[in-house]
């Protein structure tokens, strides 16, 4: 049976059967029976009205409230923005925490380890994710002179921090999701790169190396590099560094972690410097950045928070001039700033050092979602030139606008406390923001949208999902379906393929170009991945999430060059996730109709980077599994007289083109959501996490 993508209408918008069935499990208000007590209007009305009335603040009077309402209502019930899910889920709310995400430092000592525990337990019950940088730990076997016994290091902390996870539903409504950082030079890192290749274990946490700059240096140059305790700043002993560095990638090639943080370059680029109170303590905010959210798109100090939002870019293309809406999307953009301003005074922070770090720097994180719906309807393909100059340029516009929208509230409200101790005062620029712009994940929120997640490619033009009565649907993207009418070519049994095959690659009857607009993430070589991230990240205050996908088949070079052409293109992180890289249930094509057992040993559980997943969700595996043709690959580092950028552009794009191109489809491995239980098809790994396409379920 074919699923058109049905609509229902509120208002002057259409919302589809996912969206409402995401909204009605996960976002509207309930009664103390756990009954739905509100709908579609209702919950964008209760958004935009909390949001809207802190303007009183700043003398608005009730008629300017009321405009302001509206303008917030109109865009989110349009679809043109939403924001983060906590503010989704509680703004209106009696002591709603609007934040998505936190760093929380993590003392050495035994009371300021677990009183951080506890303070992300508080956390996760809000709707928040938590990062941690575990570097301040002495390792493992020192000692603790207090007792006179033993550090049981960084590591083992982890595994209390993972279990008290497990324990904790955010609001009833997502699991907690953690991220949790150790900096390369740490005595432990060896340990913290291995923690994961038990797949049994800390799967509350995605986990990330924090590289440093001399660290990366000495494996282009092939030296070694000093590791530093962590108390007394005193080198340990020295390391090859490109040793450390295939560990690494060994591990992300056959786990999907750890992924890279490049921590230098995103303490050198954030505009706040460090500032000491009269008593040489570190005023609040303006402290070194330590560690990221979950994802890794937001990096933040000791204690600080952020507030996302996304704007719908595939609403603001002219389809016949094959551009954007600027002026629309320039209103869009500011009114946007406005209201994540907004939520960081509408906000119940839920502790005092975080309400006073994020009340000083006031970070907001403008991004977007439905990057490749956009791209699909300016007629440009995802893997091209022409998209990454696209990418490039609309970036640098909405930064630009962004900052502008920001400098103008800032006129009117002042800047934000530590403007003094940032490079915006050096400027001369004053600022209602220390960032602004982030490419966030936007998985449950872009299901509600009705369009594609933040800057990944398509994931399906068509899947099957099953409703509990066993009736299997083939739903269809709705653009596609939309310019299959047009071209005259769309049929049930055409759309019935496409959903056996799960790309139009191979399929016959459909236009070479549209083929060539729908292309979908495994159809994408990894190369044009992490160039299509860095051309948002050159116009993006803080990071990019997204994933780098490989086809299982991919060796450890692959991954090992991936690493280094992100170093080399100026990203501040890498998450990659090579296909089928963890035991999982293999689901094969519909028109098999049997399923089999994966071929890979079974283990208890499966997870990968920029998840967060439990025991019991352990059937959860890649999207679909490729087969490639044989390529002899090198496996050897460049020479040290071949510069990093060489390698990278004359070599490894060469090799992974052409061996991206070279495969076919084979099997689509996917599984059950574990929520809802739709398969195949409906699990999608894109933005650092598993995303569930049928009901928003989510591990981040």
């Amino acid at each position: 049976m074919i699923l058109h993508y049905q609509r229902h209408e509120w208002g002057s918008t259409m919302f589809s059967e996912n969206a409402l069935k995401v909204l009605e499990k996960r976002y509207f208000l309930r009664n103390e029976d756990g009954r739905i007590v509100e709908d579609v209007q209702a919950i964008f009305r209760r958004v935009a009205k909390a949001i809207a009335s802190v303007e009183r603040r700043w003398g608005a009077s009730e008629d300017e409230i009321a405009r302001l309402e509206n303008q917030f209502f109109d865009s989110l019930i349009n679809r043109r923005f939403m924001p983060n899910s906590p503010t989704l889920m509680n703004a209106g709310k009696p002591q709603g925490q609007l934040s998505a995400c936190f760093v929380l430092p993590v003392p050495d000592s035994l009371e300021g380890i677990f009183e951080t525990c506890k303070n992300a337990a508080l956390i996760h019950k809000t709707g928040g994710g938590t990062g941690f940088s575990f570097s301040r730990l002495r390792p493992q076997n020192d000692r603790v002179a207090t007792t006179t016994g033993v550090a049981s290091g960084p590591v083992s902390f982890m595994i209390v921090y993972d279990a008290a996870t497990e324990a904790i539903r955010q609001g009833g409504t997502r699991r907690g999701a953690n991220m949790g950082m150790l900096r390369v030079d740490h005595p432990d890192i060896e340990e913290f790169i291995a923690c994961k290749r038990d797949t049994g274990k800390l799967n509350n946490f995605n986990i990330s190396v924090a590289a440093t700059d001399a660290f990366m240096n000495a494996v282009v140059t092939d030296d070694q590099y000093d590791l530093i305790h962590p108390r007394t700043g005193t080198k340990v002993r020295a390391l090859r560094a490109r040793d450390i560095f295939d560990k690494i990638v060994e591990n992300a090639h056959a786990t999907g972690e750890p992924g890279l943080i490049f921590i230098d370059r995103i303490n050198k680029s954030d505009p706040i410097e460090l500032a000491l109170d009269d008593n040489g303590n570190a005023i609040p905010g303006t402290e070194d950045i330590e560690a990221t959210n979950p994802c890794g798109e937001q990096p933040l100090g000791p204690g600080d928070a952020c507030n996302l939002g996304s704007i719908n870019v595939a609403l603001f293309v002219d389809r016949k001039k094959k551009d954007f809406e600027w002026t629309a999307l320039a209103d869009e953009i500011e009114l946007a700033v406005r209201f994540l301003d907004d939520v960081i005074d509408a906000n119940h922070y839920p502790l005092p050092f975080i309400e006073r770090a994020t009340l000083n720097n006031r970070r907001i994180g403008l991004g977007i979602m439905g990057w490749a719906e956009a791209l699909i309807q300016l007629g440009t393909a995802y893997d091209s030139e022409e998209a990454v100059a696209k990418a490039e340029e609309f970036m640098r516009f909405m930064q630009e606008t962004a900052h502008r929208a920001s400098a103008e509230l800032a006129e009117s409200r002042g800047t934000f406390p530590n403007w003094p101790f940032s490079t915006w005062h050096k400027k001369g620029v004053r600022m209602r923001n220390a960032t602004v712009t982030t490419i966030a994940p936007t998985g449950t929120i872009s299901i509600i949208a009705g369009t594609s997640s933040g800057i990944e490619p398509v994931f399906a033009i068509a899947y099957v999902r099953r409703v509990l009565s066993g009736t299997e649907l083939i739903e269809v993207n709705p653009l596609f379906e939309q310019m299959a009418k047009e071209e005259g070519f769309y049929s049930d049994e055409l759309m019935q393929r496409i959903a056996e095959e799960g790309t139009l690659k191979s399929i016959e009857g459909i236009p070479a170009r549209i083929k060539r607009l729908f292309v979908c993430s495994h159809d994408i070589s990894c190369f044009w991945h992490v160039r299509m991230q860095a051309a948002f990240q050159k116009y993006t205050d803080n990071a990019v999430s997204k994933t780098i996908n490989f086809p299982h088949d991919a060796d450890v070079d692959d991954i090992r060059q991936a690493y280094l052409e992100a170093w080399k293109e100026g990203l501040k992180g890498i998450t990659v996730y090579r296909d089928a890289s963890r035991p999982l249930q293999v689901l094969n094509l519909r028109k098999t109709q049997k399923k089999e057992e994966s071929p890979l040993k079974k283990e208890s559980s499966a997870g990968r980077a920029g998840t967060s997943m439990s025991p019991q969700n352990s059937s959860i595996p890649s999207v679909r599994s490729v087969k490639l043709s044989p390529a002899s690959v090198s496996t050897e580092y460049p020479s040290e007289n071949m510069s990093i950028s060489t390698y990278s552009t004359t070599h490894w794009h060469e090799h992974i083109f052409k061996k991206q191109e070279a495969h076919r489809l084979d099997m689509i491995s996917m599984s059950s959501c574990p929520e809802c239980g739709y398969a195949p098809g409906s699990v999608a790994h894109q933005e650092s996490c598993f995303l569930c396409v049928t009901c928003g379920y989510t591990m981040c």
